[in-house]
């Protein structure tokens, strides 16, 4: 190795440091500016080992509670939990590991999501019955806690729900994005280019900047990658779940694709509506 290419070597290999330090020094100050900035809404409850996000708004019954897409967590419902908390009392909360939930001690596996949100609504004290809606895996998990829980419900919304054995190009290669973007959160690279923050523009006040900044943490996107891991056992079990005679079930399609979440003001009008018929219709039972 000559001397002169020995030296381009080491030029090149000290800018990619630099580079990597600075990218992973504005990835951590950032972080904690929006940790001071947006600090949980809601309550942080014990579910066994572990605390979960709830985020409680309005007040009647039924009580509405919101299962997250993808990716999703407590503030990507901001449209629509703010519309619906005018009719009822609307409960949104962060599955664990997402937004601010703490991870626990259980791997994930979508069989559980139902109990630990039943045991997450017991300690919150939120009466029964509920009218649970979900969105696209959020919908396949609410299908679950419906399965598991169905005495708990007054009806079950499901917006953009996924079908068993549908397979996207989309879903494949956001997966993919996903899986490495643990990695590219740390070197501060998602955070400058906004490839996934952007997604939660349009969302009201503070819930656009609250999941915008969770799109960029390395601990929301390790969870997320793998909830997209089990995407198939979720859907599939969702698909074969049995659920209570007489159960009240809407279904919504908003036309939205996967990894996007309630930011069209059209789109959440109509995902609030039909929760709001929900709420209404079972009040008259």
């Amino acid at each position: 190795m000559t001397g002169r290419l020995r030296r381009t070597l080491l030029t090149v290999g000290a800018v990619v440091l630099f580079v990597a330090l600075a990218g992973a020094t504005y990835q951590g100050v950032a972080t904690a500016l929006e940790r001071r900035r947006f600090p949980h809404p809601g309550r942080m409850l014990n579910v066994g080992g572990h605390q979960l996000h709830l985020d409680c708004e309005g007040d009647g019954a039924p009580v509405v509670v919101l299962e997250a897409p993808a990716g999703g967590m407590s503030a990507a419902w901001g449209r629509v939990q703010q519309r619906v908390a005018r009719t009822t009392r609307v409960c949104s909360y962060d599955r664990a590991g997402l937004g601010w939930s703490e991870w626990g001690e259980r791997p994930y596996d979508p069989l559980i999501v139902p109990e630990q949100l039943h045991a997450l609504l017991v300690a919150a004290g939120e009466p029964m019955p509920y009218v649970l809606a979900g969105q696209e895996l959020g919908a396949a998990l609410a299908t679950l806690y419906a399965s598991q829980f169905g005495d708990d419900l007054a009806a079950l919304v499901l917006v953009d729900e996924r079908r068993s054995g549908e397979v996207t190009e989309r879903r494949e290669r956001a997966t993919r994005l996903v899986d490495a973007s643990p990695w590219l959160a740390r070197s501060g690279l998602l955070r400058a280019t906004r490839v996934f923050s952007r997604r939660a523009a349009g969302l009201p006040g503070d819930a656009a900047g609250a999941l915008g900044a969770f799109l960029n943490r390395p601990d929301h996107l390790t969870r997320t990658s793998r909830e997209l891991a089990r995407w198939d056992d979720a859907v599939n079990g969702a698909a074969g779940a049995p659920l209570r005679a007489g159960l009240r079930v809407v279904h919504v399609d908003t036309g939205l694709r996967e990894f996007q979440f309630l930011t069209n003001p059209a789109q959440a009008d109509l995902v609030s509506a039909a929760i709001e018929e929900a709420v209404t219709a079972s009040r008259a039972r």
